[in-house]
């Protein structure tokens, strides 16, 4: 029988920057930000949500929605996204409902179309377009997290100003932006297409979400319009300083219990997994250089949506089964990641995935390999190293070890025990 190292689970103890009161932090910036002043008593406000498993989201939401209830406006709620929830109407509100954000939890109604408005076009040629009912409003008020792109690396990368171009711009938005980074850059097209929309009028501000590197609301800010880019860009700054890290510099094989649109827009984050969609390995230098990749399943939040799969080297044929191939496919297809949508080797079980990717690494003996363990890639306190590692971790303060080294098992069915 195979004998794999013994694993550490190991915590790391990033600093805890949690707001204690995330609800009351929310109320009093926006309070602060004086946002309401801009409309008149009875305006309808646009409150754009996208599709990110941000942490306290529908708290943030409906702490937004109180907002501008208590300054008698009428606000509803739309899904800010692009090819995301199969880039059907039904399918992205069905994505905001599996974080808790329906009519009924937010006290507003949830308006989820897939027609646009036209805006113009940017001085490079790009033609810029809005949600139709979010045009339609008297103003609209954005909710996203700010954090780094999967894709690239620039002083904007995934936030407020991204929600204006792939999110606002709904699924012909996407498609058109995407082509247009293909040969621009997509920080460039972020920035021109958020411009444009700011031009429009029709922006009032958003609610800017930074997470520290357990996951927690670290910090939130209320940033109007005219401030949005400077401000995206000072937060990115901040944001990456607290950035989470496999605390390694080098990995055999990665093991995944899960990839999922909520956990990143690429399924699996590619600066901790030190991949991209189209197809390179190792090319970040944030991460630890990663051989191979093994991904066992699809987070329940995903809907089916496996993007991303193809940054794996192996998989479980139960992921597979259980993948909706129209989403993922239009998901990846809009963003020009071809590679991310790509099945890679999968077979029944985790042992036998595991038996056949271990000999790919060059490694004569199975014990030998440097193996980390993520649930996600989300949550990186808590991860499991192999007992092999241990002289990397020693003497690192940010990290203690929770138990003895422990055998990977396997259920009656082959599949690995959770550590965790």
């Amino acid at each position: 029988m195979l004998r794999f190292p013994r694993m550490l689970v190991v915590r790391q103890r990033f600093p805890d920057l949690s707001l204690p009161d995330v609800a009351g932090e929310a109320r009093r910036v926006l309070s602060e930000s004086k946002l309401a002043s801009r409309v008149k008593p009875g305006a309808r406000i646009a409150i754009g949500v996208g599709s990110r498993g941000i942490a306290n989201l529908a708290t943030l939401v409906r702490a937004v929605v109180d907002y501008w209830r208590s300054a008698k406006a009428e606000p509803f709620i739309f899904p800010a996204m692009g090819s995301h929830g199969a880039a059907t109407a039904e399918g992205q509100a069905e994505v905001l409902a599996g974080y808790g954000i329906t009519e009924s939890s937010m006290g507003c109604p949830v308006v989820s179309r897939l027609e646009v408005v036209s805006l113009g076009k940017t001085d490079s040629g790009i033609e810029v377009v809005l949600d139709r009912a979010a045009h339609e409003s008297d103003g609209i008020m954005l909710v996203a997290r700010i954090k780094w792109h999967t894709d690239f690396a620039g002083a904007i990368e995934s936030g407020l100003f991204k929600m204006m171009a792939i999110g606002l711009g709904k699924f012909a938005g996407a498609q058109v932006y995407h082509a247009h980074a293909y040969r621009m850059g997509l920080e460039q097209v972020i920035r021109e297409v958020g411009r444009r929309v700011i031009a429009s009028g029709k922006i009032l501000g958003g609610l800017a979400v930074l997470e520290d590197g357990n996951h927690n609301t670290a910090k939130l800010d209320a940033v109007p319009a005219e401030l949005m880019e400077q401000r995206e860009e000072e937060n990115l700054q901040l944001v990456k300083s607290w950035m989470p890290r496999i605390p390694v510099p080098e990995l055999d094989l990665l093991i995944l219990d899960e990839i999922g649109k909520e956990i990143s827009g690429s399924g699996m984050d590619t600066k901790v997994v030190n991949r991209s969609v189209y197809g390179e390995y190792n090319i970040w230098d944030t991460a630890p250089k990663v051989h191979r990749v093994f991904v066992r399943g699809l987070s329940p939040l995903t809907h089916g949506n496996a993007v991303g799969i193809g940054m794996a080297d192996i998989t479980t044929t139960r992921l597979v089964e259980a993948t909706d191939w129209r989403a993922t496919y239009v998901n990846g297809m809009t963003s020009n990641a071809l590679a991310a949508i790509r099945i890679p080797a999968h077979f029944r079980t985790d042992r036998e995935c595991l038996d056949r990717i271990w000999r790919t690494v060059g490694k004569l003996h199975p014990e030998e390999l440097s193996i980390g363990w993520l649930r996600n890639t989300l949550e990186l306190s808590t991860l499991a190293l192999s007992e092999n590692l241990r002289a990397v971790l020693e003497g690192a303060s940010q990290i203690e070890f929770a138990g003895e080294p422990q055998e990977l098992r396997f259920d009656k069915e082959g599949n690995l025990v959770s550590l965790f």
